[in-house]
């Protein structure tokens, strides 16, 4: 009885679980409508580059508001925080599909270049980024700061679970959103994200305690207040830390990239390759390659100092971008069939884009936590990891509209129409802008790599 009870000790508590499970469905709603936000809204019509810039917008609320967010619900607790996270979300998903579904709009199956979506779409369409922006951003912080909290001495394992789960909840969205937009319309996507958050939102209620009551205490405890003006003022600390500073601004780049799987891919796919691609499926290259490489990268490399693997990892991301050169100039083009007449080599190519950047997402995301942490002045660590999703922030923001612009202009310069409703670019033009994007990934990795330089001669 008593190894029993050890047993049950060594283990990781409920919270923690629930935490997980909890992740596992907020994922999933996110991911079932992340792959196709910028065609919907394309859709919808809200021209060229609307649905970029505001798509660029709903992923840095993501990333960026944790920083107010994470503290607030230090101060009010984890379960409350999150049931009012999960009670945001579903509206927001709900009210994004709400166009459609009782506004009377329809789906042009053909992405036109001009806005022609009036108040009645566009009202809905910014409140519904506005309430998923927050309530994915108190997620964040709320299910880390479970983990952290809960695992104790096995918190690299403890994170290792969590990582996988947020992959897992990643490929079960991208699934059930297919089937569900393949047998009603693609607005059901958000169907699916509203349904995942409201397993999510009884999930905390029923099974989620806090992790301070869970271990025996009457009351969370509580922490100092922090105004805005605090965290501000945090900010300004942060930032003027030429290092941290310096840091953020050089590995944005490999953001900027990682934001065009949900920019230019999406847009290529529909618009050059094929009429109604299955973008949904060709992520899924993303959470797979993680999950089922995640423990070789880390065992083979995992020694490799966090710097040097950060740049391997953007110097993949660019020869992500670059193999799209090849089905250019291949017989027949990006839309010859290929693998059995299933799938376009365009699409084939991009899907293998995917995969490379999750390769360079694995050798890069991980080791950047550990960098910063380094990075940090002694004492400070906790509030420099704060702020470490700021350079996918400044990516996605920055890399919705220049995503559109170079697809828009650069790589569909000189395009003409073709009966089918697909554009034919021109190999030039088309190279031109792959090109572009696998140079900002390969300046990105050499100026890492110059910066790293620049510690060494420069030591604390």
């Amino acid at each position: 009885m008593e190894n029993i009870k050890e047993k049950k000790q060594d283990g990781f508590p409920r919270s923690f679980w629930t935490a997980n499970l909890t992740e596992l469905f907020e994922r999933g709603a996110y991911y079932a409508m992340a792959s196709f936000v910028v065609l919907y809204l394309g859709q919808l019509g809200l021209g060229d580059y609307w649905p970029s810039n505001l798509n660029g917008i709903l992923w840095a609320l993501v990333f960026f508001l944790p920083i107010l967010s994470g503290t607030i619900a230090d101060q009010i607790g984890f379960k409350k925080s999150m049931l009012i996270a999960f009670v945001l979300l579903a509206i927001g998903y709900f009210v994004m599909g709400y166009p459609v579904w009782f506004g009377n709009h329809t789906l042009n199956p053909i992405i036109g270049s001009e806005m022609t979506a009036g108040i009645g779409i566009l009202l809905p369409i910014i409140l519904a980024i506005g309430f998923i922006g927050i309530g994915g951003s108190i997620i964040k912080p709320c299910i880390a700061g479970t983990v952290q909290k809960t695992a104790g001495a096995k918190v690299t394992l403890g994170f290792g679970i969590f990582y996988m789960i947020i992959n897992i909840g990643s490929l079960l969205g991208r699934g059930v959103s297919y089937v569900i937009r393949t047998e009603f319309d693609l607005s059901y996507i958000f169907a699916v994200s509203v349904f995942f958050s409201i397993l999510a939102f009884f999930a905390v209620l029923f099974f989620y305690t806090d992790p301070e009551k869970e271990n025996g205490q009457v009351e969370i405890e509580k922490k100092p207040k922090k105004s805005i003006l605090k965290i501000l003022a945090d900010m300004i600390l942060v930032l003027k830390n030429l290092r941290f500073a310096l840091f953020l601004v050089v590995s944005s780049g490999f953001f900027f990239i990682y934001a065009q799987v949900y920019n230019v891919l999406p847009l290529y796919l529909q618009k050059v390759v094929e009429l109604n691609p299955a973008v949904d499926l060709v992520t899924m290259a993303n959470p797979f390659v993680i999950v089922f490489f995640q423990l070789l990268i880390t065992k083979k490399f995992g020694k490799m100092k966090p710097i040097n693997s950060i740049i391997v990892g953007i110097i993949i991301i660019g020869i992500s971008m670059m193999i799209n050169l090849i089905p250019i100039f291949m017989s027949g083009g990006v839309r010859t069939l290929t693998l059995g007449d299933w799938i376009p080599l365009g699409t084939l190519f991009i899907t293998l884009t995917v995969g490379l950047i999750a390769f360079g997402e694995l050798f890069t995301s991980a080791r950047t936590y550990e960098f910063i942490g380094a990075l940090a002045p002694k004492g400070q660590e906790g509030l420099f990891l704060g702020y470490a999703n700021l350079p996918l922030a400044i990516g996605a923001l920055i890399g919705g509209p220049a995503g559109a612009f170079i697809f828009h202009e650069i790589m569909c310069k000189d395009s003409t129409m073709l009966s089918s409703g697909l554009l034919e670019l021109s190999p030039f033009w088309n190279s031109m802008g792959w090109i572009i994007l696998m140079a900002i990934g390969f300046i990105s990795a050499l100026s890492m790599w110059l910066y790293n330089r620049w510690l060494q001669k420069n030591p604390l």
